[in-house]
């Protein structure tokens, strides 16, 4: 997927994706994957790593919604990266089967090596 729609499908005003497009913006890695996987499998996963975050006091955004919302969501997903710059966070997208529409963004910070 091309940068530039990548940051028209970033429009949302939660948290994750304003700092997922200003990361977008200062030149951060990002790549949207081909193929599709089931949303409730997705939501199963990021629910445990929501878990792991919490129980480690790992920095998040948007987490708790995405799994909410990936639970809800009733078909195929296309998936998503953006890794910050710095290497300060790392953001997960969730489109829609076609990548017409972003469902949701999540971000988790890296801990430093």
């Amino acid at each position: 997927m091309e940068r530039e729609l990548l940051e028209r499908l970033l429009v949302g005003n939660d948290e994750a994706s304003v700092a997922a497009l200003a990361a977008l913006r200062c030149g951060s890695f990002h790549v949207v994957w081909d193929g599709t996987m089931p949303a409730e499998p997705l939501a199963l996963v990021y629910g445990r790593r929501l878990r792991h975050a919490c129980l480690r006091g790992i920095g998040t955004t948007n987490l708790a919604h995405a799994v909410e919302l990936l639970g809800q969501h009733q078909q195929p997903v296309r998936l998503g990266q953006i890794r910050a710059a710095d290497g300060s966070w790392t953001f997960m997208l969730f489109f829609t089967e076609d990548g017409s529409r972003l469902i949701v963004c999540t971000g988790v910070r890296r801990a430093r090596a």
